[in-house]
């Protein structure tokens, strides 16, 4: 069965040639203590059966500068797809897309609307920031799929980008937190905005980091994990390690996220583990 991790990272070695450079100028816990470069992505990749591996930029590391999952990207490209991070509010952000994109590789962007800690900033006032409207727009045209690190407060924003971008397809890194409570909706709406799961551009991203805040927020990730099937369909649902942030063997963490699914016919777990990586990334 054909498997695709959509949620990776690298960590250099070689501090010179890629020096530290995080968002919020603190280095994440997780890249000092367990920093894995590409060799050990690709053999942890392959212990796992992982056929294409989806590296995101490590922005509590290197910020903007997307330049060693770029030269890695070149390296291996019948193995990686790279998700890149730009300032969305500079002014120069659709020349930055530009380059990262059409000369150095990348297949998919990355902005933080929120985060899990207190030392990366989040931008402007949000994903409707007006300075970020040639960002939307420039995504939307070129079809590129963005992972959005995000609340389920921020769904009927969302909503509202997904409306007026038509071409915008996105990602929720890490599920966007969505509402635990019992018989609150996963994500809110906004009056007179479809729900996210009724645009068929939204994606979500099981990860361990979202099966662990269930487990521990709600007792169990079971009944998340198959609400969010049952809402979004087997055809917008990926899964992704976030291996080496997350500690454990790649393979462990995918073990982890198995363990969770509901019984699905054969067809459908191929689109979670892998078809539907493929079609948003255009992989072969």
């Amino acid at each position: 069965m054909f498997s695709v991790d959509t949620h990776t990272h690298i960590i250099s070695p070689d501090t010179e040639a890629y020096p530290p450079a995080p968002l919020g100028g603190h280095r994440s816990t997780w890249s000092e203590e367990r920093p894995t470069d590409i060799d050990g992505l690709l053999r942890a990749a392959d212990e796992a059966d992982v056929d294409r591996i989806v590296v995101v930029q490590a922005s509590t590391m290197y910020g903007f500068d997307n330049s060693y999952v770029a030269d890695e990207l070149a390296r291996h490209p019948d193995r990686l797809v790279g998700v890149g991070s730009v300032d969305f509010l500079s002014p120069k952000a659709v020349d930055d897309l530009h380059y990262w994109i059409d000369e150095r590789g990348f297949s998919g962007m990355r902005i933080r609307a929120a985060t899990g800690t207190t030392t990366v900033p989040t931008p402007g006032r949000g994903l409707d920031d007006e300075r970020m409207a040639p960002v939307w727009q420039f995504l939307s045209d070129r079809k590129l799929p963005v992972c959005i690190q995000m609340h389920a407060k921020h769904a009927p924003i969302l909503s509202g980008l997904l409306r007026e971008y038509p071409g915008l397809t996105v990602i929720l890194d890490h599920l966007g937190r969505p509402q635990l409570g019992e018989g609150e909706p996963l994500y809110p709406s906004a009056a007179g905005s479809p729900r996210l799961s009724e645009t068929g551009r939204v994606f979500v991203k099981l990860t361990p980091p979202a099966i662990l805040r269930a487990q521990r927020e709600a007792g169990s990730a079971t009944g998340l994990v198959r609400a969010l099937i049952e809402e979004f369909g087997a055809k917008n649902v990926v899964w992704g390690s976030n291996f080496p942030a997350s500690e454990g063997t790649l393979s462990g963490l995918f073990e982890l996220i198995r363990a969770q699914l509901p019984e699905l016919d054969e067809a459908d777990e191929a689109l979670i583990t892998g078809g539907n990586a493929a079609r948003l990334y255009g992989l072969g």
